[in-house]
């Protein structure tokens, strides 16, 4: 074999190719796989977010043949609408609340299952069925459970003599926020016990161990030990809750409707409320792209907790 045909086979080895490297059939082929979901994804998300940012630029209700361009007229409308203010306060607070009960509450439970005892096995497969159940079903049953007249809630706060007579927790605005924040917690717990779970499972135990020897309680265990190791959990936890938590539209839509007197009006309901129920679709895009940069430093935050190299 002479020098030539030696130089040219090695400027063309496997070995001495860059990292990432593709022949040209092999880029081919990688396109063609990739097409189909690449329009998909045109299709039905990248061309319906632009058209509603769109939107948000014009007039277009019921009353209008056209959309009217009225440049930042919806925005100015929705900074001073005290209504759309008041939706991204409540909006912050049903957020904060949830996410912060259900992390709570999450690692409680995660904490409980990670104790060995008979039955643990069954206790963690029950744990999942508010996951499973769908949302609005959850949203129905708890409304039952809430009923001021019938509910087994005022029942119970009735017998042990908590209260005198029942409690209208979805006719008042606090008991309705309530009502949608314990909701929510419910259905996310699995969820967040699962995370809290993994993490505690990859946990030495033989640190809790050696610390229960040193003398070290429960309380002084959890505090130096269990939160510092789930600090990356609970990270993208929190993340995932407030991403998920300001995307919530039918548990509060099935168990308040937004009331009493916009009492749970977040931003997704006061969404609906302009598009389909007052038609002003340019209005409910301006409120949509205030939703979207509420939501785009959780989502980027989450995206770099997420692929961040230790």
């Amino acid at each position: 074999m002479d020098m030539a045909t030696t130089r040219q086979m090695g400027a063309t080895s496997p070995a001495r190719r860059k990292p990432g490297y593709l022949k040209r059939s092999d880029r081919r082929f990688a396109y063609l796989i990739l097409a189909p979901a690449m329009f998909a994804f045109l299709v039905m998300v990248a061309w319906p977010f632009v058209d509603a940012m769109s939107m948000a630029f014009y007039q277009y209700t019921i009353y209008d043949t056209e959309p009217i361009f009225i440049g930042f007229e919806n925005f100015k409308t929705i900074l001073t609408d005290p209504y759309v203010l008041g939706s991204w306060v409540t909006t912050a607070i049903f957020v904060a609340g949830t996410t912060l009960l259900t992390m709570f509450l999450g690692l409680s439970w995660a904490l409980l299952m990670y104790q060995d005892f008979r039955g643990r096995a069954v206790f963690r497969t029950m744990t999942l069925l508010p996951w499973i159940l769908p949302s609005t079903v959850s949203a129905f049953i708890w409304a039952w459970m809430l009923n001021g007249r019938y509910g087994i809630v005022n029942v119970l706060l009735m017998d042990i003599g908590a209260v005198s007579s029942p409690v209208q927790f979805l006719s008042n605005d606090v008991g309705a926020m309530m009502a949608v924040i314990l909701t929510r917690t419910w259905i996310s717990i699995p969820l967040f016990m699962s995370f809290f779970l993994a993490g505690l499972q990859s946990m030495d135990f033989q640190q809790i161990e050696a610390a229960r020897i040193d003398g070290a309680g429960n309380l002084k265990i959890v505090r130096r030990l269990i939160l510092p190791h789930l600090k990356p959990v609970f990270l993208v936890t929190g993340a995932l809750g407030m991403i998920g938590n300001l995307q919530q539209f039918d548990i509060i839509f099935a168990l308040t409707g937004g009331g009493p007197v916009r009492a749970t009006s977040v931003l997704s309901i006061e969404v609906y409320k302009q598009a389909f129920q007052n038609w002003n679709l340019g209005m409910a895009s301006a409120i949509g792209v205030l939703w979207v940069f509420t939501l785009m430093p959780i989502v980027i935050f989450y995206l770099r907790s997420l692929f961040r190299e230790d």
